[in-house]
């Protein structure tokens, strides 16, 4: 066990190329959505405005590139067999962190994400990565990796929300200077007066529907491409 931990601390620097394989694993080839089918509970909840998507999917960057660090930081103290619960209690610190802020600084966000803030503890994607690729890299890879990871997965966050919002209520980031403050003011735009537009969108059905053709549109864009299928 001690000898795993050793080689693990004592990992090879990044080869040429490195850096540019993780950022496209993260925000692509190895997405955490639409690759990995991860985090599907709360992608699918809060995204039914663009807006609480983008605000739960900064939290979920914050996160990953705090456990990736920590994680690649303390690889070299944390033995194997209790590993997984020190992983857990980092990123459970973190997101209690999170949680503090966004009620103190972002409180009608948080309102309007609900559980769905502290829940980001049980994101696989983000022990997933600790376990993966923090615990065997240096903290700069680790930093870099937990930030595609989450960039990746706020993508999706926000063009799901964003297609849901626009064909459910004709908006795109309604109440985003509301819920995201005042900088984000510019995000907002009103496309149809009338609303619902098209309610099922704004439902749990359409939420399914979106997905599926996200995850649909990126294969056959690797097929077109010549990715592997």
């Amino acid at each position: 066990m001690a000898e795993g931990a050793s080689a693990s601390a004592t990992a090879p620097p990044a080869p040429p190329g490195r850096w540019r394989r993780i950022a496209r694993d993260g925000l692509w080839a190895n997405n955490v959505v639409l690759t990995q089918l991860l985090a599907l509970c709360p992608l699918l909840a809060v995204t039914a405005t663009a807006t609480n998507g983008l605000g739960l999917g900064l939290a979920t960057i914050a996160v990953m590139v705090g456990s990736g660090t920590l994680v690649a930081a303390l690889r070299g103290l944390i033995t194997a067999p209790v590993r997984i619960p020190v992983f857990i209690l980092l990123i459970a610190t973190l997101v209690t962190l999170v949680d503090l802020f966004m009620q103190a600084y972002l409180n009608d966000l948080y309102q309007s994400l609900g559980l769905f803030i502290p829940l980001i503890v049980t994101n696989c994607a983000i022990l997933g990565r600790a376990e993966a690729f923090a615990a065997q890299r240096p903290p700069g890879e680790a930093a870099f990796d937990g930030l595609m990871m989450g960039l990746g997965f706020t993508l999706v966050l926000v063009v799901l929300g964003g297609v849901r919002e626009l064909l459910g209520s004709g908006t795109l980031f309604k109440d985003a200077s509301l819920l995201l403050g005042e900088a984000f003011g510019f995000l907002e735009v009103t496309l149809i007066e009338a609303e619902p537009v098209f309610l099922l969108m704004l439902l749990p059905p359409g939420g399914f529907l979106a997905l599926g053709f996200l995850m649909a549109g990126k294969r056959v864009l690797e097929q077109r491409l010549g990715g592997q299928p």
